[in-house]
């Protein structure tokens, strides 16, 4: 029909909206390099210990495990932040009587799958003895 639009006329504000989406951060990093004085100096660049001159070279060697994990550990914290909302509605009763038509099970079943992902998870990370203290 002549007058209904096509389906690419729905993606034209994400595409206009990813477009200025790219366009501003750019020009902001692009005017900054331009518009902000670069004059480096030993003072600039040397460490800042609260006023203090420095007694040492801050740069501290650590170990790659601190970093494995932490990054364990907060994959797994954030994890677990999913579960909440579930056990908010699992508990409610009134909120499974609103889940009928075996919703209920559904989320159950659901809510089981991603634990065993995380135990999966963790599995491979105690394999792999990220979880090892150093």
């Amino acid at each position: 029909m002549a007058g209904e639009p096509m389906a690419v006329d729905y993606y034209i504000p994400l595409i206009i909206f990813l477009i200025v989406g790219a366009i501003v951060p750019i020009a902001a990093l692009a005017a900054i390099k331009i518009i902000a004085p670069n004059r480096p100096t030993r003072q600039k660049r040397s460490i800042y210990e609260g006023g203090l001159r420095p007694i040492r070279d801050a740069k501290i060697q650590y170990s790659v495990q601190y970093y494995l994990f932490a990054i364990v550990f907060v994959i797994f914290d954030v994890e677990v932040l999913f579960l909440y909302p579930w056990i908010y509605v699992y508990a409610n009763r009134a909120m499974q009587n609103f889940m009928a038509f075996g919703l209920m099970n559904y989320a159950v079943f659901e809510m089981l799958l991603f634990i065993l992902v995380l135990l999966i998870g963790l599995i491979y990370a105690i394999k792999k003895e990220a979880l090892r203290w150093v």
